[in-house]
């Protein structure tokens, strides 16, 4: 039997309804594949800054440290700002533990409404590369003359060739993998004019190496609308921290309903645990109605579970929420159902 440790933290908002969800279908995968879970929760977020002022304990890397992943639910809540929410646990997980892979898959999935008029399953498949420790998302700048009419805030985006070489051979590689083979670039580079140049030279660079795989690029702007008008043309996108962000969700809202969507923050060389989260954020207009989605958390379990090296388990939990949804008899609100969040995640785990 196969023994995982896992650090739990389901965080604010409706993260605390999803994670529960996510727990026991990951348990009814190892019931039936011989996986034996360790769990350890950590009550970190929003409500442990309300009391303490940090979102961790200043230890709290150093204990995550000697986990095989990590499980996160959400972090966000009303009255702590957004950066003093993500500032204070997930870019510092992200970063320490050199997770500078975030992976989103975006499917269709069979039972859900498109939005997108005539699309149907197989339509909308691709994958999201997002680089995820540097980029747009730096700590390097600052604000001046605070309340003048002189104020001036400024922030610096940064690449390294460290950065973008590691990111662009990780997204090449997954293309390589996939029957069509294709590579699109995020771009920028018509009006940011040092930053992206760059990273387009490093792309070109990094393709000699795959000749294999067929690439393209886009500015990010012409790129959303394709994302909504032909969103049948991508196979692997990679992007920068900021783009690869937005691309994200705007991707799986596209296919309905962005609660299903999962993320995994991986460190692809295994140096250091990997974290794994839906990309829905703590929905606090909806927190503590029981209603929420709690595909994308399950979602993002079948992806840790794949990066743990249980590959089979993982795809039998994709079925198995795939199976659910399909049948159309146990959807939350937000796909058009009356369920709630436990009545479907009761459902994927007895069809598991």
């Amino acid at each position: 039997m196969n023994h995982h440790r896992i650090a739990v933290i389901p965080g604010d908002g409706i993260g605390r309804e999803v994670v529960p969800e996510g727990i026991r279908v990951l348990e009814a995968a190892g019931a039936r594949f011989g996986i034996d879970w360790d769990w350890t929760e950590f009550d970190w977020g929003c409500e442990r800054y309300a009391r303490t002022g940090r979102l961790m304990p200043e230890d709290g890397l150093d204990r995550l440290a000697g986990f095989d992943a990590i499980f996160l639910g959400a972090v966000g809540f009303p009255g702590v700002p957004d950066h003093v929410s993500l500032w204070g646990l997930l870019i510092p997980i992200r970063r320490r533990f050199e997770q500078y892979v975030n992976l989103r898959p975006v499917r269709l999935l069979e039972g859900l409404p498109c939005p997108l008029v005539g699309r149907r399953p197989g339509d909308i498949d691709y994958l999201i590369v997002r680089e995820n420790c540097e980029g747009e998302y730096s700590e390097i700048g600052g604000r001046l003359h605070r309340g003048t009419d002189a104020e001036l805030a400024m922030q610096e985006t940064v690449f390294t060739r460290r950065g973008t070489d590691r990111i662009m051979r990780y997204a090449f590689e997954l293309a390589q993998g996939r029957p069509r083979r294709r590579l699109t670039s995020a771009t920028k580079s018509n009006g940011i004019i040092h930053t992206m140049p760059y990273w387009d030279e490093r792309f070109a660079a990094i393709a000699a190496d795959y000749p294999d795989v067929t690439t393209d690029r886009f500015h990010i702007d012409i790129l959303a609308a394709h994302f909504v008008r032909n969103p049948d043309w991508f196979d692997v996108v990679v992007g920068s921290n900021l783009f690869g962000d937005i691309l994200s969700d705007l991707g799986p809202a596209t296919t309905g309903t962005i609660a299903v969507a999962p993320s995994g923050n991986i460190n692809p060389e295994r140096d250091h645990p990997s974290m794994f989260e839906p990309v829905h954020g703590s929905a606090p207009d909806i927190a503590g109605q029981g209603i929420a989605n709690p595909v994308g958390q399950i979602w993002s379990g079948a992806m840790m579970l794949d990066h743990l090296g249980e590959p089979e388990a993982a795809a039998a939990v994709v079925a198995a929420f795939e199976a659910v949804l399909a049948e159309g008899a146990v959807l939350t609100p937000d796909m058009g159902g009356t369920a709630r969040c436990a009545d479907l995640g009761e459902a994927v785990a007895e069809r598991l």
